[in-house]
């Protein structure tokens, strides 16, 4: 009974003790301080109109009307103007050299590439006998110099028959026989001038076609210089737009002579820009509208096609007033392949020989005029801005055979 009653006593302060303890690390937290009776609310700041500063506005004294000082007018009040912008610089309008004798003025240049075949011919024909290899070496002299077969008959015969009358030869008579020969052979009795106004309408309306490399672009640009020297207004159609930059050279060349240029986005519809040229050009009231096209390899079909579809979308204003085939002189007998099938495709009316102060052979001239049945119209005698000449048959002449 006694270890019963002294089980309980122990179990009870046990628990007394393990209560002590939970009562002690329960006042050790600190409890949340009440809440107070009435909370403080603060008013939200005034929003800051434009040019306050953000914060509550203050009061402060006002004045009417009657106690501000205004002006009288009597003092003037300086107002700063705002700094202009810079102005873009305009591109200076060159003047052109006139085209009235401008292939005379660079014949010199034109002989000194040339001179070969009037010297060669010259030397052989002042032989005191002129037997029948001394025809075949002017025969050759004349092939080598690209004039063609047929024509190269043509002048040997003729000049055989001359000699044959005139008997004695002196230098300045066997230089006088020649130059009528040759001639005869390029033509002096062929209408040379670039058709650019159509008596009823406004504007003349030119293409320039060619393949890639005869300086087709330039050309163009050029032959918008010399209708500018010639008193016309032009706009240039930049259609080539196969090659990269193409449309910004022809627009340099334009505002150099103030003519305004129609461009596409680069590959876009060639026919497109075309059209839209010609119809600028109409709204403007130019004289001329010249126009661009790419610079087409003659052996590849499809862009001769659509060569063709630029010369129809075109004709849909009006007829074209000419088609000039741009060909590099050096190129020789490669240069009538390239004629042929451009021929076949567009209506060629007139021919621009370029390059043709370099190591051209004259004879080229000749040649082309009798593979298309169209005149040389302009010849290309270096690379300043104003070397593109109005072909004159004389001049040419002159400088094939020299002084």
């Amino acid at each position: 009974m006694e270890t019963v009653i002294l089980a309980v006593v122990i179990a009870v302060v046990v628990l007394a003790v393990l209560g002590g303890l939970v009562v002690g690390s329960r006042r050790k937290k600190q409890l949340p301080p009440p809440p107070p009776a009435t909370p403080d609310i603060t008013a939200p700041p005034a929003e800051p109109h434009v040019g306050d500063e953000a914060e509550t506005p203050r009061e402060e004294p006002r004045r009417t009307i009657e106690e501000v000082d205004l002006p009288d007018g009597s003092a003037s009040v300086a107002v700063e103007e705002p700094p202009a912008a810079e102005a873009v610089e305009a591109p200076a309008i060159e003047i052109p050299e006139p085209t009235a004798g401008r292939l005379v003025r660079l014949r010199a240049r034109l002989s000194r590439s040339q001179n070969a075949l009037g010297k060669g011919l010259l030397t052989l024909l002042s032989r005191e006998h002129l037997d029948d290899e001394t025809w075949e070496e002017i025969e050759d002299t004349l092939l080598t110099a690209d004039v063609g077969v047929q024509p190269t008959q043509e002048l040997v015969e003729g000049l055989r028959e001359r000699v044959k009358v005139l008997g004695t030869r002196t230098p300045t008579e066997l230089r006088g026989l020649l130059r009528d020969e040759l001639l005869k052979l390029v033509g002096t009795d062929v209408d040379r001038t670039v058709k650019t106004e159509p008596e009823d309408r406004k504007p003349g309306i030119v293409m320039v076609v060619g393949v890639n490399g005869t300086g087709k672009t330039t050309t163009t640009g050029k032959l918008a210089r010399v209708l500018v020297a010639d008193g016309r207004t032009v706009v240039l159609g930049a259609a080539d737009t196969f090659r990269a930059a193409a449309a910004d050279q022809l627009q340099t060349w334009g505002e150099r002579v103030g003519a305004y240029t129609v461009r596409g986005p680069e590959a876009g519809d060639p026919a497109s820009v075309a059209f839209d040229a010609v119809k600028e050009g109409k709204e403007m009231g130019v004289d001329v509208v010249l126009i661009d096209t790419a610079g087409r390899l003659h052996t590849k079909t499809g862009l001769m096609d659509e060569l063709g579809k630029v010369k129809r979308v075109v004709e849909k204003h009006a007829p074209l007033d000419e088609v000039l085939l741009v060909l590099d002189a050096t190129t020789g007998q490669n240069g009538l392949v390239q004629a042929r099938v451009f021929a076949e495709v567009v209506d060629i009316t007139g021919i621009v020989l370029t390059k043709l102060d370099g190591t051209a052979k004259g004879g080229i001239v000749v040649a082309v005029q009798r593979e298309l049945g169209v005149p040389v119209k302009l010849v290309g005698l270096g690379e300043g801005a104003d070397d593109l000449a109005p072909f004159e048959p004389e001049a040419f002449v002159d400088a094939l055979i020299g002084e």
